[in-house]
């Protein structure tokens, strides 16, 4: 934004300090020239015999003396009151020059304002604090991009390998063909419509509503519940109704998203899936847990990360495009909440989503299971 030239602060604290010099100085005068002449007419009525200049020429004797005290205090408050605003500002020019560095494109400067705490060493760690989450943002920003390209480049090579083939060998069956480039176009598509939920996810392009978890988490069990029952997985619903305030759409493809995990990363045969609401003060949680193998740890605190199962990449079809956590974890942050992710202690996971409740809760519960 282009402004027209002014004074810089320095400066304006600078004129102020020597204004508030001068100004004092001159009342201080003022009142020492009022003294004199009311002692000297108080001398006048005590010793009339005594012989005192009259006012006037006293007046003129005290200017000179006076002129010479307010040119040193007007001399004095400039001069120490710029030295005074240079310190003072000190702070605030590391701050800006670090403001400077980070519009250059460099996040990784860091203020670290030594000192005691105060306004400016206040606004120096905010400051610092915003820097590290931009950058620790744009640096997952730059991963899930490069991983994003990676997903994306690898259904269009396939394609184009496809083509190729096809182009060169006439005798290749059509059908398998298109087949097969149904399924690879199918599997870019839905990682395209996967981007962008969890870009609009991101960006809370959405009108918050009064929506019921329990009725959500029973919609999303029944969605799926032929394809629990395909894998042999039992699937259950609990819990009490947990009202919040968000995206009915968003919360229902969290909820699925969820089930639909739990359902793929379960045992071959006989695994069951538990899906719960509860409330919890003024929070309301979703949790979903499965059977399953043992995790370790270091293991699930990557299971959030976007094309990340673990530590390999994701290759199954039933898997899906490998966001469907990393699409929890972005809406649940849309709604100011939390995603935890705890391995089992007999296999599986546990998983649970916590936001904010609505203000009114209800008291019923609820019930609904499949095998």
């Amino acid at each position: 934004m282009d402004r027209a030239p002014g004074l810089s602060v320095r400066l304006q604290l600078t004129l102020s300090y020597a204004a508030v010099v001068m100004v004092t100085g001159t009342l201080l005068l003022a009142a020492v020239g009022l003294f004199l002449l009311n002692y000297q007419q108080l001398s006048l009525e005590l010793m009339p015999v005594v012989m005192s200049p009259p006012g006037r020429v006293l007046i003129r004797a005290f200017a000179p003396s006076a002129g010479a005290c307010l040119l040193f205090l007007l001399v004095f408050g400039l001069v120490g009151g710029w030295v005074l605003a240079g310190r003072v500002l000190a702070p605030l020019n590391r701050i800006t020059e670090a403001t400077r560095t980070a519009a250059d494109g460099s996040l990784s400067h860091r203020i670290r304002l030594p000192g005691r705490r105060d306004e400016f060493r206040e606004l120096a760690d905010a400051f610092d604090t915003m820097l590290a989450r931009l950058e620790a943002h744009v640096a997952e920003q730059r991963r899930f991009a490069a991983n994003a390209s990676h997903e994306l480049r690898t259904p269009l090579a396939i394609t184009r390998t496809l083509l190729d083939v096809a182009r060169h060998d006439g005798d290749r069956d059509v059908d398998e063909l298109v087949d097969r480039l149904d399924t690879v176009t199918t599997r870019a598509i839905d990682l395209a419509e996967a981007l962008l939920l969890l870009s609009r996810a991101d960006q809370r392009s959405f009108t918050p509503e009064p929506v019921d978890l329990s009725l959500i988490a029973e919609e999303a069990a029944e969605t799926l519940l032929a394809f629990a029952e395909e894998r042999g997985v039992t699937l259950s619903v609990s819990g009490v109704p947990a009202a919040a305030t968000g995206s009915a759409a968003l919360l229902l493809q969290l909820t699925t998203n969820l089930v639909h995990n739990a359902i793929v990363h379960n045992r071959p045969e006989a695994g069951t899936v538990w899906v719960e609401t509860s409330v919890h003060g003024g929070s309301v949680e979703l949790t979903v847990e499965n059977t399953g193998e043992p995790l370790a740890p270091e293991l699930v605190a990557t299971l959030a990360e976007p094309f990340q199962r673990g530590t390999e990449r994701v290759k199954s079809d039933d898997a899906g495009v490998g966001l469907g956590l990393a699409i929890v974890a972005s809406i649940a942050r849309a709604h100011d909440g939390t995603l935890t992710l705890t391995p089992r202690l007999d296999g599986g996971l546990r998983v649970t989503v916590r936001v904010p409740g609505h203000e009114r809760q209800g008291t019923g519960k609820s019930k609904y299971v499949s095998g």
